[in-house]
């Protein structure tokens, strides 16, 4: 039992069962996993049962109960990972290392697998070494990882190039254009009552840039009359949605804007404290983002009295999450928050009422609070009149696939998704997937489209697929992503989102019919009607899309006109016999009169 190590981190964090799941993650990166005698101690210490310990720590991908071994590969599996070669790659490094996918080494030294998009689709292929973002993989680089594991080289002592992270920023416009000195933002909200900043964010008609697209006004507004001991201020930085990387754009070289755009809502709200919840794939962002804080803690733009306003009291904190893509939507953000699973929970009443501790809670994404620092500067008016009539200012697209140049591109909303290609790069474009696997594939008869409320809303995820893709294969990566990540809260999600991936292997696999097709149907109307989140309302949507809008890709798949069993004996003993050099009669099943494999 190694209490001593323990213990301070526990007093850090003032013996708050809430805070358990900082705990939980400094707890493991003393270690190396959550042992059975911390969270006994944990338990004891916390006042909660060992249940509700082992209930949060399972929930999450990054934690674990067993060792993984000193290095933890995990390759991102993202479908642009995938299309540059991420498999063929993670194969190599295993053959390197003599392990197994999924295994730990027998010497108890290294793991290797795969997780969910790491937010690097730009700079990919891409894996996480102890949390660690590992950039441009090639198979020169994967070998000379092998060695540094082999030669049990500390994570230090890698060459830096390896987890170089670069912005790749190709096209800026008002957000990103703007040179915004710390506290300028706040100074000229200072000036007026806090009822008076509310009124411009209204009158801007800024909408939430997560996706949902709310009025960021009327949010604030309605947490501002909610009653309640205390109020909150929440930054949603958790983006896990394929395809996204906008939000580390802007923690990594525009933070202050997304520090100051929290302040200025505290101040709007009435809240003291606010807390960034950072996804856990950009572990290595809180340490500067930490400095940062400090750094406006030291200019009075954090703190008492901020910038000399009595009574204007703020502060902010980072949480880090660990791994679980359904901790995007809010509510599940908020119990992670509160140290708990991440599963959501029914609505209403909604977080501006009932959020954090059961108080009144702002829940805005990264790029949103950033935004608000120009309303604050140059009125609401003046951002309204930027974009369309419905859908004001700009919107950062993090762009991916096959393009010449990924990376982050401004614009105001409006822009088509034919202009946007052409920036890029983009030839021979076949399909666009706009909002990650849960928002619309458009295809080439549809690049006339706009970058808005009132036609495409997006989240940000803009990935290109060119003519040599197989949107098949694209369709069924993003069925197997919300297999893994649905929460398993509810049932119709839990077994429907798993049933969806088995009928896309089942279609890979060459045992696909008609039938299949309209159980897919079947699925997506349970789903849309029985799931308890988002998650599950959107899971069919890339399959359904490619269907209506790639049939031959689906229609190759269709070896059989009526129901197919999805296992076949003597399919699946194929590689035995190749194995053994045998394709005789004798080693194959002979099918009955009936036509069927007994």
């Amino acid at each position: 039992m190694h209490s001593e190590y323990i213990d301070p981190i526990l007093e850090r964090y003032g013996h708050n069962p809430t805070k358990l799941m900082q705990i939980l993650r400094e707890t493991q990166e003393h270690f190396g996993h959550i042992h059975a005698d911390a969270i006994d101690h944990l338990a004891a210490k916390l006042g909660i049962t060992r249940a509700q310990i082992e209930s949060t720590a399972t929930f999450y991908s990054f934690f674990y109960l067993e060792p993984v071994g000193r290095y933890r590969i995990l390759f991102s599996d993202n479908i642009t990972d995938r299309m540059l070669g991420n498999m063929d790659l993670l194969e190599r490094l295993c053959r390197q290392l003599w392990i197994e996918r999924g295994k730990v080494s027998e010497d108890g030294l290294v793991s290797v697998d795969t997780t969910s998009c790491t937010g690097m689709c730009d700079q990919g292929p891409a894996l996480l070494v102890n949390n660690r973002a590992a950039t441009r993989l090639t198979a020169e680089r994967v070998d000379a990882i092998a060695e540094l594991v082999k030669n049990q080289t500390p994570l230090a002592q890698w060459p830096a190039e390896f987890f170089q992270v670069e912005d790749n920023i190709r096209r800026k416009d008002k957000l990103l254009g703007s040179e915004l000195q710390p506290g300028e933002a706040l100074r000229a909200a200072l000036s007026k009552p806090p009822e008076a900043l509310v009124e411009e964010v209204k009158a801007s008609n800024l909408r939430g840039r997560g996706g949902a697209g709310f009025t960021t006004g009327l949010k604030w507004e309605a947490c501002r009359n909610a009653p309640g001991e205390a109020h909150y201020v929440v930054c949603n930085a958790d983006e896990g949605e394929p395809g996204t990387f906008k939000d580390r754009v802007l923690l990594t070289s525009y933070a202050d804007k997304v520090f100051e755009g929290m302040t200025l809502c505290g101040y709007a709200i009435g809240a003291k404290l606010g807390m960034l919840y950072l996804r856990g794939e950009y572990r290595y962002l809180l340490d500067p983002l930490n400095e940062i804080l400090q750094r406006r803690r030291n200019a009075n733009l954090l703190g008492s009295g901020i910038l000399g306003k009595a009574g204007f009291d703020f502060d902010i904190e980072i949480h880090l999450g660990a791994g679980a893509y359904i901790c995007g939507e809010e509510s599940a953000l908020i119990e992670s928050l509160e140290g708990k699973r991440g599963n959501p929970r029914n609505r209403p009443p909604f977080p501006v009422t009932h959020g954090y501790l059961q108080q009144p809670t702002v829940v805005n994404n990264v790029e949103t609070f950033a935004a608000t620092t120009l309303i604050a500067l140059h009125g609401g008016a003046w951002y309204q009149a930027i974009g369309t009539e419905k859908s004001a200012g700009t919107k950062l697209l993090s762009v991916s696939g096959d393009c010449e140049r990924p990376g982050i591109y401004e614009y105001p909303f409006g822009v088509t998704v034919a202009q946007v290609l052409e920036d890029c790069g983009a030839r021979d474009t076949q399909a666009a997937q706009v909002s990650g696997p849960s928002g619309v594939c458009i295809s080439s008869a549809e690049f006339g489209r706009r970058i808005a409320f009132e036609d495409i809303p997006t989240a940000g995820a803009f990935m290109v697929f060119d003519q040599s893709r197989d949107m098949f294969e694209v369709a069924r990566n993003f069925a197997h992503f919300f297999a893994h990540e649905s929460c398993g809260f509810c049932t119709p999600c839990r077994v429907g989102t798993s049933l969806q991936s088995n009928l896309m292997d089942k279609l890979h696999n060459g045992h696909g019919s008609p039938y299949d097709f309209e159980e897919i149907k079947k699925l997506n109307q349970l789903l849309l009607s029985m799931s308890h989140c988002g998650l599950g309302h959107t899971a069919c949507n890339p399959v359904l899309d490619t269907i209506a809008k790639f049939p031959a890709a689906y229609e190759k798949r269709l070896q059989h006109k009526d129901f197919t069993p999805a296992f076949n004996l003597d399919w699946a003993l194929g590689p035995a016999r190749r194995m053994t050099g045998r394709d005789d009669s004798g080693a194959h099943f002979k099918e009955e009169a009936t036509g069927e494999t007994p």
